[in-house]
């Protein structure tokens, strides 16, 4: 059983209803609870079941964020970033007042929670909350707008799915045009439902594509690892390696070799880390296409046509789309 606690709110979770009964019983006798029946609404999450699956979405939320910012008439575009656009901080005007940037970020940041596929962009926005100019707030402006084509859109967790981890990882060299850092970004399927990802600024600069992939890999293990102690506290035994999908042949090869080079001995912990795990059989390194990669979306901006190419592979649902 699993208890999920947010002050005064609480989530039961077990595959035994009589054992979920004796719990809220306990509680109800110690702190007088109100029991509100099957999740459907919590902390802005949507809940629907289904026999097919469970679809969690921040319907509610989006369209009152869209409200707030007067975005709710908009006219709706269908990718969140412009490829042509890199965000800057010396470019563009400063704002003579920052709090409403601050505010929309803030709240892109929560609805990540559920759409994966704003993940790369609210990194970007997030960047620039000290000094935001008319550039980044204009950024801004256009992820609501493709908030706006699809506001119901959110994360779905199939009934028939495995319980076979695999993971997707991905680096932009170079990307920060300010900092010349790199950007990590990677996703991780339980079966067919995605359960963790990230898109976010390396904390160093990277020398070469090989390094920054490498150092994506570096972080993809660890979140395999977390997500490893997680499932065995939930009583769920993970069988097999991890197969751990990556684009770039050198850095899988740097992970295979046993002998560190002097390219290498500047990475050496993140070497150690994976080829550690790589020994164990924790994961597996698998080289795929970058046309196949789908971290791709979580490291840089893709066209309309590109994007929704990437996107459509993660498993994410609209239930409010008549189609």
């Amino acid at each position: 059983m699993a208890l999920l606690v947010y002050v005064d709110d609480i989530v039961v979770a077990s595959a035994d209803l009589e054992s979920i009964q004796g719990v809220k019983t306990q509680l109800n006798e110690r702190f007088q609870i109100k029991d509100l029946g099957p999740m459907k609404y919590f902390l802005g999450l949507e809940v629907a079941r289904h026999t097919k699956g469970i679809a969690v979405c921040q319907r509610k939320y989006a369209l009152e964020l869209l409200d707030d910012t007067g975005f709710i008439n908009s006219k709706p575009v269908y990718s969140p970033t412009v490829l042509s656009q890199k965000l800057s901080k010396n470019e563009g005007q400063p704002l003579e007042d920052n709090i409403q940037y601050r505010r929309i970020v803030g709240k892109l940041l929560y609805l990540t929670v559920t759409r994966p596929d704003i993940g790369f962009a609210t990194q970007q926005l997030s960047q620039y909350l000290d000094k935001p100019t008319h550039l980044h707030l204009q950024a801004a402006h256009r992820v609501l707008r493709y908030i706006k084509a699809a506001p119901g859109q959110g994360l779905f967790f199939p009934t028939d799915s495995n319980l076979q981890l695999k993971a997707f990882s991905d680096s932009d060299w170079g990307a920060c045009i300010d900092t010349r850092r790199s950007v990590t970004g990677f996703c991780i399927f339980l079966g067919n439902a995605l359960i963790s990802w990230k898109s976010k600024k390396q904390p160093t600069i990277s020398k070469s594509s090989s390094e920054a992939e490498y150092r994506a890999l570096a972080a993809t293990t660890c979140e395999i690892q977390w997500l490893f102690f997680l499932l065995t506290d939930l009583g769920i035994n993970h069988n097999g390696a991890v197969a751990v999908y990556c684009d770039s042949k050198s850095a899988i090869a740097i992970a295979e070799n046993p002998v560190f080079h002097e390219r290498t001995k500047h990475i050496e912990l993140d070497c150690h880390l994976v080829r550690e795990k790589l020994n164990n059989g924790i994961i597996k390194l698998l080289h795929i296409t970058s046309e196949n990669q789908l971290a791709d979306p979580f490291t840089k901006s893709h066209c309309p046509k590109s994007f929704h190419s990437y996107i459509s592979k993660l498993g994410l649902l609209d239930l409010y789309n008549p189609a």
